[in-house]
């Protein structure tokens, strides 16, 4: 799979349920490859694999992902952790299978740079920070894309 790191979570560790004492390591990123198509992946394992591969690339660089485990996505649990995404799939890493390397986007094609800059969300799927301050009480609760822009940094 060739595509764009278009969102990268920070490193986390867990305590491992299978090894007391020790940790698990997990941090996900989301590649895009098309105006339509973007798939979140997910890399488990030690500490030695993960935070090298997540310091290996950053958000706008190009990555081929090689073996990774395609695995059907736990809707409900899946989207509350990671980007809702169109595809029923995510990919998982292994640190004995998987490979993860980048290239130049004007390499691999010059088209992935300009996917960087698309809207993940639907253009009508979300809140301005006005209609969420006129309509806060009914909006208690849930969960909402908003839409804002930063207009200064000092």
């Amino acid at each position: 799979v060739i595509g764009v790191v278009i969102g990268k979570t920070d490193v986390r560790g867990f305590p491992d349920r299978k090894n007391i004492g020790s940790e698990r390591y997990t941090f996900s990123f989301t590649i895009r490859d098309s105006p339509t198509y973007f798939i979140n992946v997910i890399s488990w394992g030690r500490e030695a694999y993960i935070r090298p591969l997540s310091e290996s690339f950053r958000v706008g660089d190009c990555v081929i992902i090689e073996n990774p485990l395609v695995q059907s996505k736990e809707v409900e649990r899946e989207e509350k952790f990671s980007p809702v995404t169109p595809s029923c799939y995510k990919l998982l890493l292994s640190e004995n299978h998987s490979v993860v390397r980048t290239s130049s986007c004007y390499e691999t094609d010059t088209n992935l740079l300009s996917l960087l800059h698309l809207p993940v969300k639907d253009p009508q799927d979300y809140y301005s920070l006005g209609d969420i301050t006129a309509n806060g009480q009914s909006l208690d609760g849930r969960i909402l894309n908003v839409l804002a822009a930063v207009m200064s940094v000092s």
